[in-house]
């Protein structure tokens, strides 16, 4: 190392002898690891760690009961050691008995015994191996025991300062001075082992005397010896430093020794080598110390930010799982109800027609006087009784067709024979038809009707209709608990989509002079005014006059939607469909006059036809209905003949449209048989459109113009 090195490990030295580096942070370090407290006259074991005389001696002879039992030292002798013991003998008095055993047993060979008033029980150890407290690694002391161990005088030091720091406030009395008067020591006198003032010092150590070269410190309690003398030869000094086994020998060891073979090093050479490794650690451990503070600061506010987030995590869970369970019993709750509700009126339901059967039993007698007024001949008498009885079998009624209407729920409506009695109620039944329902048995069929509630009045309503469905409905009718039989069956197709609600808008393009619109506003009317006959005079012929468009008050921008509505039967021309509303956009702002001829006809340009470029997919599509027909687009029908493209036109007509797959279909909305469809661009917003031309009125259905159905 160079000198500047050397002088650098020299001042971290000297910082921890002048008490730079707090004595209690070391506290760990001078413990014991048996008992638990300071160290008392430590031993260094083989692996390096350090324990107190009296527990190894405790370990290796855990029955030994001698008059060495207890802690000895220094200590002991001073009323203000934090470990206060039972005066007992000296450590020199044990190094000493120690050492003539050894001696003896050097005398008498290895393992032998010469002396005959030498008792091995009371040096030599009941136990030889034993586990180091520290490393746990097993230490064999062999027949020579606690003899074999250097004592750590550096560690007795250190422990020694740690006693005084932590007594700092108890002097150190002189010795020699007996109370009361005792005078605060002011010299230790290590030759002497005891502790003087200055007066005492100068009486017991005179000048020219001997006395007066003793080695003497500050005031102590710890009198450890000058020299280390070797274990295995207890009258030679330690001078040298066996690298293999790193401890301390002699020269008698190296010469012929335990350590013969062993690479042995000068003492000075091992105190310099050892010297610089321990301050280049206490270099490192001193630089790296505000790094570690700093680490321990950000682990400190990282444990702190651990424990709000997991508390925020906590709180955020418990709310969330609250809200859940809110929601769960809030569900339940409905669900229940609906469960209780469902069951309520099925039980109603059935209970009724229990009723209604039981009603039948009872009439059982009315039966079979019928039947015996079957076997009545005379013709006279006959008329006379059947009449009675004929009156109390009721009429089944029949279905109107015409003012029935089946959407998302179906409204039904019958009707009963003029010359029929008024009944107490009626009863109407529904099934749903499919491929294999219509295929079974006439027994099991029946089995699938639906019955619906009384019903005192000639209509009802059913709900919950599958869509894109057929379902089959009749009615009967009771009369004094005697049920008719059932009408005739009807069948209905449902809508393939849901039911679009909308009335007529006045907001785009609306022509008050040749539309008018009903209160409502769920019909509209187009008539000739008095304007477009004073332009007569202007209308080339073979021109086109333009359409008043109108649309519906809401857009569809997705799903798949149906509506319906009626034609008049003869209304002159009119154009129904769907539209984009920037193609709106474009209608409602070309010029609309009426009295202007547009395009000859022959050109192929008609902006009120279909015809021109069919192929490609418009924002529009609008088909045409006048004078009792409809006229299908010409590249939609295979023959190009005008009678493949004109068809009776619909009572009702329906159109549905698929925004997400761009296609329009419209129907016959009694039949529900689809009459044409066609691709769509449906990049916007599309809205139910319709163009008039001349007399003409459009009516939306009931289901369309109410938010809400509500037949009753």
């Amino acid at each position: 190392m160079s000198d500047s090195d050397l002088s650098e490990f020299a001042s971290i030295v000297e910082r921890i002898e002048r008490g730079e580096v707090p004595m209690r942070n070391i506290e760990r370090e001078l413990i014991c690891p048996i008992c638990k407290e300071l160290f008392t006259h430590p031993l260094i074991l083989p692996c390096q760690h350090s324990v107190c005389h009296k527990c190894v001696r405790d370990l290796l002879m855990p029955n030994h009961d001698d008059s060495f039992s207890t802690d000895a030292g220094s200590e002991s002798s001073n009323p203000g050691s934090p470990r206060a013991r039972v005066p007992s003998p000296s450590m020199e008095r044990l190094d000493r008995l120690v050492r003539s055993a050894s001696l003896r047993r050097s005398f008498g060979g290895r393992g032998s015994i010469s002396s005959p008033g030498w008792r091995r029980s009371s040096v030599t150890p009941r136990i030889t191996t034993f586990p180091c407290p520290g490393c746990q690694h097993d230490i064999d002391l062999g027949e020579r025991g606690i003899s074999m161990l250097f004592r750590n005088f550096t560690l007795e030091g250190i422990v020694e300062r740690y006693r005084q720091a932590a007594r700092a406030a108890v002097a150190i009395m002189c010795t020699v001075c007996k109370p009361p008067g005792a005078q605060e020591a002011t010299k230790s006198c290590m030759d002497c082992k005891a502790s003087f003032c200055n007066e005492c010092f100068k009486i017991h150590h005179p000048w020219g005397t001997p006395k007066a070269q003793h080695e003497y410190v500050g005031p102590t309690t710890n009198f450890r010896p000058k020299v280390l003398m070797c274990p295995e030869h207890e009258m030679e000094k330690v001078n040298m430093y066996c690298e293999v086994c790193r401890r301390p020998v002699c020269h008698l060891c190296k010469l012929g020794g335990s350590h013969a073979n062993h690479k042995v090093t000068s003492m000075s050479s091992a105190y310099k080598i050892l010297k610089e490794k321990l301050s280049k650690s206490i270099h490192y451990l001193i630089s790296k110390e505000d790094q570690v503070r700093t680490q321990i600061s950000e682990l400190e506010v990282m444990i702190n930010h651990t424990e709000e987030n997991g508390q925020l995590a906590e709180r955020r869970a418990n709310e969330h799982f609250e809200r859940l369970f809110e929601t769960l019993q809030e569900r339940k709750t409905e669900m229940l109800r609906s469960i209780e509700q469902a069951r309520n009126l099925r039980v109603e339901r059935l209970r009724t027609q229990v009723e209604e059967y039981q009603g039948m039993l009872e009439n059982s007698g009315l039966v079979g006087y019928a039947q015996e007024v079957l076997k009545e001949t005379d013709q006279s008498c006959f008329v006379q009784t059947a009449k009675l009885l004929h009156v109390r079998f009721p009429d089944p009624p029949v279905i109107d067709l015409s003012r029935c209407r089946v959407y998302n729920e179906g409204l039904i409506h019958w009707r009963l024979s003029e010359d029929s009695l008024p009944t107490d109620h009626h009863i109407v039944e529904f099934r749903r038809l499919g491929g294999e329902e219509e295929e079974v048995e006439e027994e099991v069929e029946e089995s699938r009707w639906r019955a619906s509630d009384r019903v005192y009045g000639s209509s009802t309503v059913v709900s919950d209709l599958t869509r894109d469905c057929r379902y089959a409905f009749r009615v009967k009718s009771c009369r004094s608990g005697v049920y008719s039989p059932c009408s005739p069956e009807v069948t209905f197709h449902t809508p393939p989509a849901a039911v679009f609600s909308f009335l007529f808008s006045e907001r785009c393009g609306f022509s008050a002079e040749r539309l008018q619109l009903s209160q409502r506003r769920d019909s509209v009317f187009s008539t000739a005014g008095m304007s477009f006959l004073l332009a007569a005079e202007r209308v080339q012929t073979g021109s086109y006059i333009s359409l008043d468009y109108i649309i519906g008050d809401t857009g569809i921008s997705q799903g798949r939607h149906y509506w319906a509505f009626r034609v008049e039967p003869d209304s002159y021309m009119v154009k129904v469909g769907v539209a984009s509303d920037s193609k709106l956009t474009e209608w409602f702002h070309n010029p609309r006059d009426t009295s202007s001829p547009r395009y000859d006809h022959d050109s192929g340009h008609d902006s009120g036809s279909e015809d021109a470029c069919f192929e490609l997919s418009q924002p529009f599509t609008l088909l045409t209905v006048g004078m009792g027909r409809l006229f299908i687009p010409k590249a939609s029908s295979a023959s190009a003949e005008p009678s493949g493209r004109i068809l009776p036109a619909p009572r009702r007509m329906g159109v549905c449209l698929d925004h997400e797959a761009g296609r329009v279909f419209f129907y016959d909305a009694d039949s529900m048989r689809c009459l044409y469809e066609r691709q769509l661009d449906c990049s916007g917003t599309m809205f139910p459109a319709f163009g008039l031309l001349g007399g003409g009125a459009i009516h939306l259905e009931e289901a369309l113009t109410a938010k809400r159905l509500a037949y009753m």
